[in-house]
C-alpha cells in the first residue's frame, strides 16, 4: 500500500516550554529579551493562552506568579480552560523548570524561526491558490507577480523587522562618528553630476528619497536622466535602473553613444558616422565603455504600476544585492516619469489627481523600505511656463508632498539668455524645495546648456554667480565658462 506522506511538524514544544518558564522565572527581565515574539509565536493553543496571561502579569506587575496569571486569565476571559487541574499543574511545573536566563533569547529566537517558516508556508499555499485561478488571458508579469510580490514582501518585512528597536538617540554614536571619519565623501548622497543641485538639495540623492524634478514637455528631461544615470553608473560604478515610459531602449542608445563619443545623435542613428573613421572609432569605443557600466534600462510603457513596482524589487534582488546586515548596497532608480499608464485607473471615485497620488504614495513607502535613492520627474502643467513654486505640477498636491526635494528644468527666457549671456547655458534648474538642502536664494537659479545634438547636459554657474562674474571682470579678474559644443567635437 501507497504511503502517504508525512505533514511538516514546524514546531519546538520543548523550547515552547522553555521560553515560558523563563517569563513565568524572571519576568520583565526575560521578557525583554524575547520581545520579538508574541503568543503566534506558539503552536499549542494552551501555550498560547498562557503566554498571553503572562504578558498581560508582566505588564502589570513586572514579576510573574501563579497568582497573577490566573487573575489574567480571568480578565482575558479564558479561565475556564486555563483553570484546570492539569494546566495549573503545567504552569506550577514551569517555575520548577531548570533554565538560565541567558538561554532564553536562543529557546525565543528557534520558534520565532519556526513561526517564519510557518508563515512563509502559508504564503506559498496562497499563491498556489491564486496560480489555480489564471485563465491564460493574463500578462506573463501579471502571473509571475502572484508569486514573485507575495513572497518578496514576507522576505521584505524580515529585513525591515529585525533591525527595529527602541534605543537611546547616543547609543552607537561613536561607530557612527568612526564610519564617517573612515569615509570622507563630499555628499551624503549619491552625486548625480550637477554638484549644485547636490549642495542645493541637501548633499546628493539621498537613500529613503524620492528627489523630483518637473519640466514641460521637450524641454529635456529624458536627457536629465540619462545624464545623471550615466554619471552615477560610469563614474561611481553604482547600479542605476531606468524605468522609461515613452523612449525606446534604441533612442537611448543612440543619445548616450553620442554623449559618451561626442557625434551627433543623428549620425549615429541613421549610421552615418561609419562614412568616417574617426567618428566610427569613437562611437565603437563609446559602445565598449557602454557595455561594461551597470546602467540598467526597462520599458514601463502601459505597465500597470504594481508591476512597475515588481519590476523594481526584483532589480533589487537580482542586479544590487544586500550587505552583510541586510542592508540594500548602493543604487539609483530613475523613473521617467510619473503618469497614468491608461484610463483603467480613473473611475468616478478615483480622479486622476488621485491615482497620481497614490503613485507617489506607493514610490515613497518603497524606496524607504528597501532603502534607496529615486529620481523621479513628473510633467509641469501650463503654469510652469512662467511660474516657478510648487503649484505647477500636473496631477497631484501629493507628489509635493511626499518628495524629498522638489526641482523645476526649464528653458530660460530670452531676457534671462540675454541677460546671463548665451555662453551661461540655455536651461535654467530651479531648485524650490528641499527637506535637507539649503536651496537657493530667490531668484537664483542653476544654469544648464543643453547639447541636443550631442544628448548632453552641462551644469553652469548661478545665476548669483553669474552676475558676481560680470562684476569681477569689470574689475579684471578671469571667470570660468560653460564648454561649447566644438569642445564636445574635439574631446
Amino acid at each position: 500500500m501507497r504511503q502517504m506522506p508525512k505533514k511538516i511538524k514546524l514546531e519546538d514544544l520543548a523550547s515552547e516550554r522553555a521560553v515560558l518558564a523563563a517569563l513565568c522565572q524572571y519576568g520583565l527581565d526575560a521578557y525583554l529579551e524575547v520581545d520579538f515574539i508574541d503568543s503566534r509565536s506558539f503552536t499549542d493553543p494552551m501555550n498560547q493562552l498562557i503566554f498571553d496571561c503572562i504578558y498581560k502579569s508582566i505588564s502589570e506587575n513586572t514579576q510573574v506568579e501563579l497568582s497573577s496569571i490566573l487573575s489574567a486569565a480571568n480578565d482575558l476571559g479564558v479561565s475556564e480552560q486555563i483553570n484546570s487541574k492539569e494546566e495549573i499543574g503545567f504552569i506550577r511545573s514551569l517555575f520548577n523548570f531548570p533554565i538560565h536566563k541567558s538561554n532564553v533569547g536562543t529557546y525565543a529566537a528557534k520558534i520565532a524561526k519556526l513561526k517564519l517558516a510557518r508563515d512563509l508556508l502559508k504564503t506559498l499555499e496562497a499563491c498556489q491558490k491564486e496560480l489555480g485561478g489564471v485563465t491564460g488571458e493574463e500578462d506573463v508579469m501579471d502571473i509571475v507577480s502572484k508569486i514573485e510580490e507575495p513572497l518578496l514582501e514576507a522576505t521584505g518585512d524580515i529585513y525591515q523587522s529585525s533591525g527595529k528597536k527602541t534605543e537611546t538617540i547616543g547609543e552607537g554614536l561613536e561607530d557612527y562618528l568612526e564610519y564617517l571619519s573612515d569615509n570622507v565623501s563630499d555628499f551624503v548622497g549619491i552625486p548625480s553630476g550637477f554638484p549644485a543641485y547636490d549642495v542645493s538639495i541637501g548633499g546628493g540623492l539621498r537613500r529613503k528619497c524620492v528627489d523630483l524634478v518637473a519640466a514641460r514637455p521637450k524641454v529635456g528631461k529624458s536627457m536629465f536622466g540619462d545624464a545623471v544615470a550615466m554619471h552615477v553608473s560610469s563614474e561611481h560604478n553604482i547600479p542605476v535602473l531606468v524605468l522609461d515610459t515613452e523612449m525606446s531602449k534604441e533612442d537611448h542608445y543612440n543619445r548616450i553613444l553620442a554623449n559618451l563619443s561626442g557625434v551627433e545623435i543623428n549620425k549615429i542613428s541613421t549610421g552615418r558616422f561609419t562614412e568616417n573613421e574617426i567618428e566610427k572609432e569613437k562611437v565603437l569605443n563609446a559602445a565598449e565603455k557602454l557595455k561594461n557600466i551597470p546602467y540598467h534600462y526597462i520599458s514601463i510603457a502601459g505597465e500597470s504600476f504594481e508591476n512597475i513596482l515588481s519590476q523594481m524589487r526584483k532589480w533589487i534582488y537580482q542586479h544590487v544585492g544586500f550587505d552583510e546586515n541586510g542592508k540594500t548596497n548602493d543604487c539609483l532608480i530613475v523613473y521617467d516619469y510619473l503618469k497614468l499608464m491608461g484610463s483603467e485607473g480613473i473611475s468616478a471615485s478615483m480622479q486622476e489627481y488621485q491615482v497620481l497620488g497614490f503613485q507617489i504614495t506607493k514610490l515613497h513607502n518603497f524606496v524607504v523600505k528597501y532603502d534607496v535613492a529615486c529620481l523621479a520627474f513628473v510633467q509641469l502643467n501650463r503654469d510652469g511656463i512662467t511660474k516657478e513654486s510648487t503649484d505647477v505640477v500636473s496631477g497631484s498636491d501629493r507628489l509635493i508632498w511626499l518628495c524629498t526635494s522638489f526641482s523645476i528644468f526649464k528653458m530660460k527666457s530670452d531676457e534671462e539668455v540675454a541677460t546671463d549671456g548665451i555662453d551661461n547655458g540655455n536651461r535654467k534648474l530651479v531648485p524650490v524645495v528641499a527637506r535637507h538642502g539649503e536651496g537657493l536664494d530667490d531668484g537664483d537659479y542653476v544654469s544648464m546648456k543643453m547639447h541636443g545634438r550631442f544628448g548632453r547636459i552641462e551644469q553652469g554657474l548661478t545665476r548669483n554667480e553669474i552676475h558676481e562674474n560680470g562684476r569681477s571682470r569689470q574689475e579684471g579678474f578671469e571667470t570660468e565658462e560653460i564648454g561649447s559644443e566644438d569642445d564636445i567635437i574635439n574631446m
